[in-house]
Order: structure tokens, then sequence, then C-alpha cells
């Protein structure tokens, strides 16, 4: 089959590979459709991923053509979405309930081949079946709304009312922006530098739109800031506009070497929260639910689908800012 095979930081090619077998407990996926997401610019840049090569892409949905002999639940002909998340259910962490703080975390499409494929497989447990009315290859979405789930999860104390600011309109921003307005936001504002990105923001209901914070009005701050964008600038700047007893979640993923400063004092002195959202945790299911009942537009979040024999063009414009979600479909 072919698949995208990053080798090693900042090559990646689309190739030929051994065709996948499911184990007992695992189904082997023809892939609709495979989402580009930050992670795999860190996997290419030689960062998240273990060992190289790796198959990337862990956002995906397909139909089940294979299945192993222990499987119960889902037969050839199902189509899902997958949960990429591999736990071991043994460490602290998972006997806890942490499980996305795993030990020994792992992952589909990062620490084994996952979705930029003709077929990939998964454990049976982390598919979920699509409804009729949605589409197999947008279902991809699927993924990265389940992390912004999660990041609500972590802003639970999140009171009706709150203001919420959002750095980056790109994918995960734009998520958080549906799911705070759902969330009983009074309103919600959002910051890029890229104007196209900023206009789909406005399309999608944001209370303001801007370059930057200093255009908005906002002299005491905002309850809840959120960077959805992983660069240092933005983050060190989105610190600074919590106000008092707000809370700021990181939520872009940032490079390894990224740095930001705080004021402790500060902290201290009003009561603010910093707090980080680490991909999937019990969320999957509820953020199939929500996209079943139509809380994204894949029209809108889904701006490019290139065939898998572009992957590497596609990468190229995920990294240069252009479009939105990004699909490649084998």
């Amino acid at each position: 089959m072919k698949a995208a095979v990053i080798s090693a930081p900042g090559r990646v090619e689309v190739t030929t590979v051994t065709d996948p077998a499911p184990g007992p407990r695992e189904v082997v996926v023809d892939v609709a459709g495979c989402g580009l997401c930050g992670t795999d610019l860190h996997i290419l840049q030689g960062e998240f991923a273990p060992t190289l090569p790796v198959v990337p892409g862990h956002e995906f949905a397909g139909t089940v053509v294979a299945a192993g002999g222990e499987v119960t639940g889902l037969a050839e002909g199902d189509r899902v979405a997958v949960d990429p998340s591999l736990y071991c259910y043994a460490c602290h962490y998972c006997r806890i309930g942490r499980n996305n703080l795993c030990e020994r975390w792992a992952a589909i499409g990062v620490t084994t081949a996952g979705g930029a494929a003709e077929f990939a497989v998964a454990p049976a447990a982390n598919c979920v079946k699509l409804p009729e009315h949605v589409r197999t290859e947008d279902a991809a979405l699927i993924e990265p709304l389940s992390c912004a789930v999660r990041g609500y999860d972590i802003l639970r104390s999140q009171q009706l009312g709150t203001h919420v600011l959002i750095y980056g309109s790109g994918t995960m921003g734009l998520m958080m922006l549906e799911l705070a307005k759902r969330t009983g936001a009074a309103g919600v504002d959002i910051v890029d530098v890229n104007p196209q990105r900023l206009a789909t923001a406005r399309q999608l209901g944001c209370s303001n739109a801007a370059g930057s914070a200093d255009e908005l009005d906002r002299p005491r701050g905002w309850e809840v800031v959120i960077d959805a964008t992983g660069n240092e600038r933005a983050i060190q700047d989105a610190l600074g506009r919590v106000g008092k007893g707000g809370t700021f979640l990181q939520f872009g993923v940032s490079d390894y070497a990224a740095r930001a400063v705080i004021e402790p004092y500060r902290i201290y002195n009003q009561e603010i929260t910093i707090t980080g959202s680490m991909a999937v945790l019990h969320s999957y299911e509820r953020a199939a639910e929500l996209f079943a009942a139509g809380v994204l537009d894949p029209g809108v979040f889904i701006s490019d689908r290139l065939p898998l024999d572009q992957y590497a063009e596609a990468l190229d414009r995920f990294k240069a800012g252009q479009g939105r979600k990004i699909l490649v479909t084998p």
C-alpha cells in the first residue's frame, strides 16, 4: 500500500509499505481522510515521535475492511472515526484516571503507523461508529475536536458570562471559539496575524477579531485567555492579558525550546491560574456526539483536500499558515 513516511527530520516521502494486518483485538481501516496537525510538523522537525521512520496521521476516519479474531461490536463495512491514543493502563497516571499523562504514552501516527496511508491499524476499542448522516472523510475532524473538548474540561471552572480571548484562529482556535460560544461565554475575542483566518473567525461569530489584543477594548483583561498557537511571542503577550482571578490555558503545542516569562507576584496577588491541556482524555466519544450534532461545519473547517501523493505539499501549505484544516485523501 501507499503511505507517507517521515524517515528523518525534514524528510517525508510517499512510498510503498507493507500492507497492515490486524492483531486479535484490532481492525484495519480503509482511510477516507486524514487531517494534518501541528504535531505532524513537530514530528517532521524531529520532535514528539520517539523513533523515525514513522507513518504520521493521528486524525483519521475510514471503513473497517478487516477485523481480528477477538473483535466484537465492529464488522467489515462499518464506518469509524479513530481515537489515536494508546495507553498502558498500568502506570500510576493510568491507574488514577489521567491516561493522557501515561508514563508509556503512545499514539497512532506518532509512535506507531498512522492514517497518512491507504490503510491503518487501530484497536477496535478506539473506534467510534459514525451515524449515517456524517461523511466519513469529514469525521477526521473528531480527533482535534476531542482535544478542544478536553481543553474545556480543564476550564470547567469557567462561569457563565465570562469573556474569552483566544490567540490563533487556525483549526484549533476556531474549535475553541465554537465551544466557548456553547459554554456560556459573554464574548469571545480572537487575535491572529493572518487576515484570512480572522475573516473565518468573524464568519463563525466571534465578538471581535484583531491583529493584536491592543486593538481590543478590555482594560481589565479577560477572565479566560487561551493560546492556540504554540508561538512563544503570542504566549508571552497572552499571559499579560489575563484579568484578576482569571485563567490562562496553554492549548497550542509549542516547540520544546519555547520559553515565556511569568510574574510570580502578579500570579499570587491577582490569583491567576496557569494551566495546560494535553491531547485527549475521556473526550473522544463526546466529541463524536458533538460532531454528529453539528457543532462544526466541515465546509468551513476543511479548506483543502489533497491526494495522499501530495502529502509533502500539504505539509508545506500547513506550515505556511495557508487555509484551515488540510486533509489528505488516500
